[in-house]
Protein backbone atom coordinates (compact mmCIF):
# COMPACT_ATOMS: atom_id res chain seq x y z
CA UNK A 1 0.00 0.00 0.00
CA UNK A 2 1.68 3.64 -1.05
CA UNK A 3 0.35 6.66 0.52
CA UNK A 4 0.35 10.05 -0.98
CA UNK A 5 0.53 13.23 0.71
CA UNK A 6 0.32 16.90 -0.99
CA UNK A 7 2.51 19.50 0.55
CA UNK A 8 1.18 22.93 0.57
CA UNK A 9 3.34 25.58 0.23
CA UNK A 10 3.19 28.69 1.67
CA UNK A 11 3.84 31.77 -1.16
CA UNK A 12 2.89 34.17 0.78
CA UNK A 13 6.37 36.04 0.94
CA UNK A 14 5.79 39.31 -0.28
CA UNK A 15 5.22 41.74 2.75
CA UNK A 16 2.98 44.44 1.70
CA UNK A 17 1.99 45.75 4.77
CA UNK A 18 2.92 45.77 8.50
CA UNK A 19 1.27 47.68 11.65
CA UNK A 20 2.57 47.48 15.23
CA UNK A 21 -0.03 48.29 18.60
CA UNK A 22 -1.44 47.15 21.50
CA UNK A 23 -4.64 45.16 20.02
CA UNK A 24 -5.71 43.60 23.26
CA UNK A 25 -5.08 45.80 26.28
CA UNK A 26 -2.16 43.90 27.25
CA UNK A 27 0.37 46.62 27.23
CA UNK A 28 2.73 44.62 24.90
CA UNK A 29 2.74 45.21 21.38
CA UNK A 30 0.97 43.14 18.42
CA UNK A 31 1.39 42.92 14.98
CA UNK A 32 -0.53 42.74 12.03
CA UNK A 33 0.82 41.71 9.10
CA UNK A 34 -0.40 42.00 5.20
CA UNK A 35 1.82 39.38 2.51
CA UNK A 36 1.32 39.14 -0.95
CA UNK A 37 1.54 35.35 -2.63
CA UNK A 38 3.61 36.63 -5.79
CA UNK A 39 3.22 33.16 -7.38
CA UNK A 40 -0.52 32.53 -8.02
CA UNK A 41 -1.49 34.94 -10.96
CA UNK A 42 -4.45 36.37 -8.78
CA UNK A 43 -1.78 37.88 -6.41
CA UNK A 44 -4.10 36.87 -3.41
CA UNK A 45 -3.00 38.22 -0.19
CA UNK A 46 -3.33 37.14 3.63
CA UNK A 47 -3.60 39.33 6.62
CA UNK A 48 -2.41 37.77 9.83
CA UNK A 49 -2.98 39.38 13.31
CA UNK A 50 -0.16 38.01 16.01
CA UNK A 51 -0.73 38.58 19.66
CA UNK A 52 1.90 39.28 22.41
CA UNK A 53 1.82 36.55 24.75
CA UNK A 54 3.37 37.07 28.36
CA UNK A 55 7.13 36.10 27.59
CA UNK A 56 6.96 38.69 24.69
CA UNK A 57 6.72 36.11 21.54
CA UNK A 58 4.24 36.70 19.12
CA UNK A 59 1.86 33.69 17.66
CA UNK A 60 -0.95 33.90 15.35
CA UNK A 61 -4.21 34.61 16.62
CA UNK A 62 -6.08 35.56 13.02
CA UNK A 63 -4.60 34.40 9.54
CA UNK A 64 -7.26 35.13 6.72
CA UNK A 65 -7.30 35.04 2.81
CA UNK A 66 -10.45 36.25 2.39
CA UNK A 67 -10.83 39.83 3.88
CA UNK A 68 -8.25 41.20 1.10
CA UNK A 69 -9.38 40.90 -2.61
CA UNK A 70 -7.02 39.61 -4.93
CA UNK A 71 -5.08 42.26 -7.46
CA UNK A 72 -6.18 40.36 -10.10
CA UNK A 73 -9.24 38.40 -9.26
CA UNK A 74 -9.96 35.03 -11.75
CA UNK A 75 -13.53 36.78 -12.50
CA UNK A 76 -11.35 39.91 -13.73
CA UNK A 77 -9.46 37.16 -16.82
CA UNK A 78 -6.32 38.50 -15.62
CA UNK A 79 -6.99 42.34 -15.14
CA UNK A 80 -6.42 44.56 -11.70
CA UNK A 81 -9.31 44.76 -9.57
CA UNK A 82 -8.64 49.15 -9.32
CA UNK A 83 -7.98 49.10 -5.93
CA UNK A 84 -5.21 49.54 -3.42
CA UNK A 85 -4.29 47.58 -1.26
CA UNK A 86 -6.34 48.20 2.23
CA UNK A 87 -4.29 49.86 5.41
CA UNK A 88 -4.45 48.76 8.43
CA UNK A 89 -4.48 50.76 11.90
CA UNK A 90 -4.12 50.73 15.09
CA UNK A 91 -5.89 53.24 17.44
CA UNK A 92 -6.53 52.95 20.90
CA UNK A 93 -6.43 49.12 20.96
CA UNK A 94 -8.86 48.86 17.68
CA UNK A 95 -7.79 47.36 14.42
CA UNK A 96 -9.17 49.93 11.54
CA UNK A 97 -9.09 48.72 7.77
CA UNK A 98 -9.34 51.31 5.34
CA UNK A 99 -10.21 49.87 1.74
CA UNK A 100 -11.26 51.08 -1.19
CA UNK A 101 -14.98 50.69 -2.51
CA UNK A 102 -16.35 51.88 -6.09
CA UNK A 103 -17.16 55.25 -5.45
CA UNK A 104 -15.75 55.51 -2.29
CA UNK A 105 -14.37 54.04 0.65
CA UNK A 106 -15.12 52.44 3.57
CA UNK A 107 -13.55 51.40 7.30
CA UNK A 108 -13.96 48.71 9.29
CA UNK A 109 -12.97 48.89 13.15
CA UNK A 110 -12.83 45.45 14.68
CA UNK A 111 -12.10 45.37 18.67
CA UNK A 112 -10.67 42.13 20.10
CA UNK A 113 -13.24 40.54 22.67
CA UNK A 114 -13.08 37.40 24.05
CA UNK A 115 -10.45 35.78 21.60
CA UNK A 116 -12.26 37.10 18.76
CA UNK A 117 -11.86 40.11 16.21
CA UNK A 118 -15.24 41.62 16.46
CA UNK A 119 -16.98 44.43 13.94
CA UNK A 120 -18.16 47.07 15.76
CA UNK A 121 -18.18 50.03 13.73
CA UNK A 122 -18.53 50.89 9.95
CA UNK A 123 -18.27 54.20 8.12
CA UNK A 124 -18.39 54.40 4.16
CA UNK A 125 -18.45 57.70 2.53
CA UNK A 126 -19.78 57.28 -1.50
CA UNK A 127 -20.17 59.72 -4.25
CA UNK A 128 -22.17 59.57 -7.12
CA UNK A 129 -19.35 59.95 -9.66
CA UNK A 130 -21.31 59.44 -12.80
CA UNK A 131 -19.10 62.00 -14.71
CA UNK A 132 -15.76 60.98 -12.75
CA UNK A 133 -14.83 63.86 -11.12
CA UNK A 134 -16.59 66.13 -8.43
CA UNK A 135 -18.33 69.43 -9.02
CA UNK A 136 -20.85 71.38 -7.17
CA UNK A 137 -23.34 68.97 -8.15
CA UNK A 138 -21.74 65.72 -6.46
CA UNK A 139 -23.84 64.13 -4.05
CA UNK A 140 -21.94 62.60 -0.94
CA UNK A 141 -23.21 60.00 0.82
CA UNK A 142 -22.11 58.80 4.57
CA UNK A 143 -22.85 56.00 6.25
CA UNK A 144 -21.82 55.30 9.51
CA UNK A 145 -23.03 51.80 11.37
CA UNK A 146 -22.49 51.47 14.99
CA UNK A 147 -22.63 47.65 15.02
CA UNK A 148 -22.96 47.17 19.09
CA UNK A 149 -26.20 49.93 19.19
CA UNK A 150 -27.01 48.47 15.87
CA UNK A 151 -27.96 52.46 15.00
CA UNK A 152 -27.03 53.24 10.78
CA UNK A 153 -27.29 56.88 9.67
CA UNK A 154 -26.92 57.80 6.13
CA UNK A 155 -26.78 61.45 5.40
CA UNK A 156 -26.48 62.94 2.11
CA UNK A 157 -25.00 66.51 1.35
CA UNK A 158 -24.10 68.05 -2.07
CA UNK A 159 -20.13 69.57 -2.30
CA UNK A 160 -19.82 72.20 -0.89
CA UNK A 161 -22.44 72.31 1.24
CA UNK A 162 -23.03 72.37 4.95
CA UNK A 163 -26.35 71.32 5.14
CA UNK A 164 -27.51 67.52 4.67
CA UNK A 165 -30.14 66.90 1.73
CA UNK A 166 -31.48 63.94 4.03
CA UNK A 167 -30.81 62.31 7.10
CA UNK A 168 -31.90 58.35 7.36
CA UNK A 169 -31.21 56.34 10.86
CA UNK A 170 -32.75 52.77 11.03
CA UNK A 171 -31.63 50.23 13.90
CA UNK A 172 -30.32 47.06 12.68
CA UNK A 173 -29.36 44.30 15.21
CA UNK A 174 -26.53 41.91 13.99
CA UNK A 175 -25.80 39.53 16.43
CA UNK A 176 -23.49 37.60 16.74
CA UNK A 177 -21.16 40.25 15.85
CA UNK A 178 -19.23 39.38 12.60
CA UNK A 179 -15.70 38.02 13.87
CA UNK A 180 -12.27 38.94 11.61
CA UNK A 181 -11.89 35.38 10.48
CA UNK A 182 -15.46 35.25 8.54
CA UNK A 183 -15.11 38.50 7.11
CA UNK A 184 -15.04 38.47 2.99
CA UNK A 185 -14.08 41.68 0.88
CA UNK A 186 -17.51 40.94 -0.52
CA UNK A 187 -19.11 41.66 2.71
CA UNK A 188 -18.51 45.45 1.76
CA UNK A 189 -21.83 45.46 0.16
CA UNK A 190 -23.70 44.43 3.46
CA UNK A 191 -22.93 47.88 4.86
Amino acid sequence: MSLFAQSIKNNYTYLVREENGDLNHDGKMDKITVKMDTVDESRPLRLQIFLSKPNGKLMVAVSSDKIIEPQYPAENHGKFNGYQIPNFFIEKGILKVWSEIKGGNITYHFRYNNSHFELIYVDKLTYDGTKGYIDENTVFTETKFDLNTGIRTESCEKSGSVKALKVRKKRVLIRPLPKIQDFKFSDKNLY
